[in-house]
């Protein structure tokens, strides 16, 4: 008689899931850490992974203790090995960077990859006899005719880095702070190429209070504190073959009688930053409302206005909306726009970060920690829907995105 049990079948595996299946699965997965861990369940989902044509995830956070967030989520992570702690600035969205005696060097944290760029203390001068001036005046020595590079760095301090940029594989540029006591927040473009023994600099340029830089149409553009939009001309070294700055031209002036109206014991902070978005190269202009406490000001909630580059005709136009299907994230290292409806996500939103290095200097808060917050372009409102949480010390909080 035959033996009526069902015969036993091996239980279905999750890699027998069809391709386009899980490539479905996996587009509605917008964290870059939930699409990591879909690749590593198996060699099939992480094929799927490889061959599907996916929308860019949304960015991490890093936070200068080694901590990182994937958005939207709330919960920290750290990368193993490495750890990634005490980088001083990011580059190129994708990169850390970790200012060493030895060298400057950029690392991804999501491939494991470094890039050897010159120690900062290594700055050639261009010309390179070039020599500080000063004229003395009662009681002081001034700078002559204005602050230069010279004027800015002590020689035993290494430059501190506020902003860095991968142009391209043979182009690096930086602006490079004051380490001399009395300089003030003066920085200077610096530039250079990866392998190179040295960085450039034009000597006897003009220090500026420079906010932000980004390489837009195959060109490099710096943003001012008074809103002059800057061109940087890059050549080669006929020497060395290095990049080195042939010229820096003004090519909008900010408009000088822009002020916002505060009430008398409050104050407005202007942070400004340059983001491209849609072919556009956008200026955001970001107002810290405060108040006073004594001697103290106090951080607020922020308030944005957006102004588009008119190049032609060398103004900066207003724009009241970045549009339905449009998002910024704004940090001082590096800042990205996103469409906003591949991610089931509204438009016209600005995601943006309180720590920054200069506040320190400016202002103070009422709380210990912050967050990611969002300005809202239709109804200028502030929120903050993510679930991060981090102390206001790390200053150095910076996105990454993953895909750059």
């Amino acid at each position: 008689m035959a033996d009526a049990t069902p015969r036993s079948r091996q239980p279905p595996s999750w890699a027998d899931i069809p391709r386009d299946l899980a490539g479905m699965v996996l587009r509605l997965l917008p964290a870059c850490a939930d699409r990591a861990r879909f690749a590593a369940v198996c060699p099939q989902w992480r094929a799927a992974a490889r061959e599907r044509p996916l929308p860019p995830p949304l960015p991490l956070l890093a936070l200068p203790d080694g901590t990182f967030y994937s958005l939207p989520h709330g919960k920290p992570f750290r990368f193993p090995g490495f750890g990634y702690a005490g980088y001083k600035s990011a580059c190129g969205g994708r990169w850390l960077v970790f200012p060493r005696d030895d060298g400057c060097f950029l690392v991804d944290p999501f491939a494991g990859a470094t890039v050897a760029l010159p120690p900062l203390s290594r700055v050639r001068l261009r010309p390179p006899n070039a020599v500080a001036k000063y004229v003395q005046l009662p009681g002081v020595r001034m700078f002559h005719p204005y602050a230069t590079w010279m004027h800015i760095q002590d020689p035993e301090k290494m430059p501190v880095i506020n902003k860095m940029i991968l142009c391209s594989p043979n182009l690096v540029a930086a602006f490079a702070g004051s380490t001399l006591v009395g300089a003030g927040n003066n920085s200077q473009i610096i530039v250079c190429q990866p392998g190179a023994s040295s960085w450039s600099v034009r000597a006897n340029d003009k220090c500026e209070l420079f906010e932000d830089m980004a390489f837009y149409q195959g060109k490099l553009y710096a943003l001012a504190n008074d809103e002059n939009l800057l061109v940087v001309n890059i050549s080669q070294d006929p020497t060395t073959g290095d990049p080195q700055i042939s010229r820096i031209g003004r090519v909008i002036m900010g408009d000088l009688s822009y002020s916002t109206n505060m009430s008398d014991d409050a104050k407005g902070k202007k942070k400004l930053y340059l983001v491209e978005l849609g072919g556009a190269l956008l200026m955001i202009h970001r107002k810290v409302c405060c108040r006073r406490a004594g001697e103290t000001l106090v951080a607020g909630q922020s308030e944005f206005e957006v102004f588009r580059a008119d190049l032609e005709h060398s103004q900066w136009v207003n724009v009241t909306t970045l549009g339905d299907d449009h998002m910024l994230f704004l940090g001082r290292p590096c800042s990205r726009a996103m469409s906003a409806s591949q991610y089931g996500m509204p438009g016209d939103q600005i995601f943006f970060l309180d720590d920054v290095m200069e506040n320190c200097k400016q202002y103070s808060y009422d709380e210990e920690t912050t967050s990611v917050s969002v300005y809202n372009m239709r109804s200028g409102v502030v929120s903050s829907p993510l679930r991060m949480i981090w102390k206001h010390e790390m200053m150095l909080a910076t996105w990454l995105f993953p895909w750059d």
